[in-house]
């Protein structure tokens, strides 16, 4: 009995130390499928592809010491009048790899609306140096989207936050 005790609690101790794996949202935050649109029939529109750096870490202190960001994409369409389309946005690594697609189907955006892709904080497969590829279509003579990227971390009582904006590459 004594035995059978003791095994119960060396492997309820054994368990308790084992980490919870936390899911991270980032690899699909949003059901881009309810976007979907076709705009096959709409050939007048404009392409677009824009660069958006982003950054899962920062370097703190010296190159040998990280710290982890979420990062968040902002994808903004900045007509009050026309719906624009982005047809892909593909997020890449330090070193240039691509590690996800969110969509490679146009999604709409309807007028002054915002959606979002949100890097978690403990994603940090993007590195130093991650960033975005956003293609892009909209209707003649409509102001082009805005693209950035918002960078936090809280600890304690110290806050780190910082943007950039895309720049268009074609």
């Amino acid at each position: 009995m004594k035995k059978c005790v003791l095994s119960l609690l060396v492997v309820s101790l054994l368990l308790s130390c084992i980490e919870d794996k936390k899911e991270i949202s980032s690899i699909n935050p949003e059901n881009w499928s309810k976007r979907k649109i076709n705009i096959s029939a709409k050939d007048s529109l404009e392409y677009g592809k824009s660069y958006l750096s982003v950054y899962s870490q920062i370097y703190s202190m010296t190159e040998h010491k990280t710290h982890n960001l979420t990062a968040m994409a902002s994808l903004r369409n900045t007509s009050d009048k026309d719906t624009i389309y982005l047809t892909k946005a593909e997020y890449f690594d330090t070193h240039g790899k691509s590690l996800r697609t969110y969509f490679s189907h146009p999604i709409y955006l309807a007028p002054m609306e915002t959606t979002a892709i949100i890097i978690d904080e403990i994603d940090v497969e993007g590195g130093t140096g991650s960033n975005f590829l956003i293609e892009w279509k909209i209707p003649k003579n409509c102001p082009e989207p805005l693209f950035e990227g918002v960078m936090n971390s809280t600890m304690s009582q110290q806050g780190l936050s910082f943007t950039t904006q895309a720049k268009r590459i074609e």
